[in-house]
């Protein structure tokens, strides 16, 4: 019977022996950024790989999302492996789509790629016999939480209820099957080296706001009109005014924009739009921020006597990973690229929808480097291809044997330490109870 050491190598000689590949499907996305909900041919591509690998799989979940899976010599638990589909809209990066302004400028491309060479590796290296239990690997769409009024049109025609893809793939019970899952994401801070243990990361709500006033013509006759976008102003200094009331250790951001500041120079504005995050830490610390920025967007209406409409929007959950899995993970990290070049980052205050999975399941989401830029900007780029994509397969790779060989022990104790911090029922009650729309009329 082969050692868990023999079988990472077998598997990391199939990596390498087809890196090339792997790499070109990298880069292939890269060609092809498509954001949230509209990956079409990102997924079609992923669905020919796994066909090519004679992965059963199945497509259009969630709209784009595929979800293969292999079953190993053994009866065990389910761990998935997941990828992100979808890019940013970024019409200055140098990859950007000249027509559609998508880019990935969050390195979303290299995900699939790992994704594919982790089930390459898995499925095609002889391995899979020597594991207990099953493979499920998860090309998901819609972690980036943008294009909020188009996903929101998708929610209003029926086609999802939720606007980020792991939240609906969950009401859809893709992950009713399964026991633990992981994903690994680039990086391009240079302290968190070339393998990242990270910690948890804030959750977040989204909220559209309109401010609806009165118009008449700004130069003649302002005194009978009301404000909008004054009404807007003063939410946001309330807003702002509020900021020495969130405790540090809640790390709350709210970054509100406004995207409709009214319709002409010459008028009162009467229609005034804004969105924002709010996003926190802890559950608690989430919705005491925004029941403060719902009472400063009243209380800036009030003012002007305006009336304003206030639509919260479930966001992503708070993210927190397993301690053991990690632990697993960073082993196999330190036998990748040196213990000197695995870092270590405590908390994100950035979103994540695995969050939504941590709140059901043991889960990890690490970070691998290779990137240079600021993520989400247009400098974010790939200049290690090797690390970004091929060494991050193995790590993944790796971490799996751990888990499922030896007839899964390591998996089997995660799984049975584990207190999930919600039911799926739970998580879907608590989810559709944040969805809220108000009009609140300052007469």
């Amino acid at each position: 019977m082969p050692s868990k050491e023999d079988l990472k190598r077998q598997a990391f000689q199939a990596i390498d022996d087809r890196a090339d590949e792997i790499v070109g499907l990298a880069q292939t996305i890269l060609k092809n950024p498509e954001p949230g909900f509209r990956e079409t041919k990102t997924s079609k591509l992923v669905a020919n790989k796994f066909a090519e690998l004679g992965i059963p799989f199945k497509a259009g979940m969630a709209m784009t999302g595929v979800r293969g899976e292999i079953t190993g010599g053994t009866a065990g638990p389910t761990l998935a492996i997941l990828g992100e589909l979808d890019s940013l809209i970024v019409s200055e990066h140098p990859h950007a789509d000249p027509e559609t302004n998508a880019a990935h400028a969050c390195g979303h491309h290299c995900q699939i790629a790992m994704l594919y060479g982790a089930a390459m590796a898995l499925s095609h290296s002889g391995l899979l016999a020597e594991l207990s239990g099953r493979l499920v690997f998860m090309a998901v769409p819609a972690e980036e939480y943008i294009e909020i009024e188009y996903r929101d049109s998708l929610r209003r025609e029926g086609k999802i209820e939720f606007l980020g893809g792991k939240p609906e793939l969950i009401k859809l019970g893709e992950f009713d099957d399964v026991n633990m899952a992981m994903m690994l994401h680039t990086t391009s801070t240079p302290a968190e080296k070339q393998l990242c243990l990270s910690g948890t990361n804030n959750g977040t709500v989204a909220k559209k706001i309109q401010f609806i006033g009165r118009g008449a013509h700004a130069g003649g006759t302002p005194h009978l009109g009301i404000n909008a976008l004054n009404a807007a102003t003063l939410a946001l200094t309330g807003i702002h005014f509020n900021r020495e009331t969130f405790q540090d250790a809640d790390t709350i951001r709210v970054h509100p924009i406004i995207t409709k500041g009214g319709e002409a120079v010459s008028a009162v504005p009467a229609d005034v739009r804004m969105e924002t995050f709010v996003r926190g830490r802890t559950i608690e610390a989430i919705m005491d921020a925004n029941m403060k920025v719902d009472r400063a967007l009243k209380a800036g209406a009030m003012a002007m006597g305006a009336k304003v409409s206030i639509q919260t929007i479930p966001g992503y959950m708070p993210l927190s990973q397993n301690q053991d899995m990690a632990d697993i993970f960073e082993a196999n990290s330190v036998d990748l690229v040196g213990k000197e070049n695995v870092g270590h980052v405590s908390h994100r205050t950035g979103s994540t929808d695995m969050g939504d999975v941590s709140q059901l399941m043991p889960v990890i989401h690490p970070y691998v480097g290779g990137a240079s830029g600021l993520g989400h900007g247009a400098d974010y780029v790939i200049e290690d291809y090797k690390l970004a994509v091929i060494t991050a397969a193995k790590a993944l790779t790796a971490t799996a044997v751990d888990l499922l060989g030896d007839g899964a022990t390591k998996a089997g104790s995660i799984i049975g330490g584990h207190r999930p911090e919600m039911t799926k029922d739970e998580y879907l009650k608590f989810m559709r109870q944040l969805a809220s729309e108000e009009l609140f009329e300052s007469d």
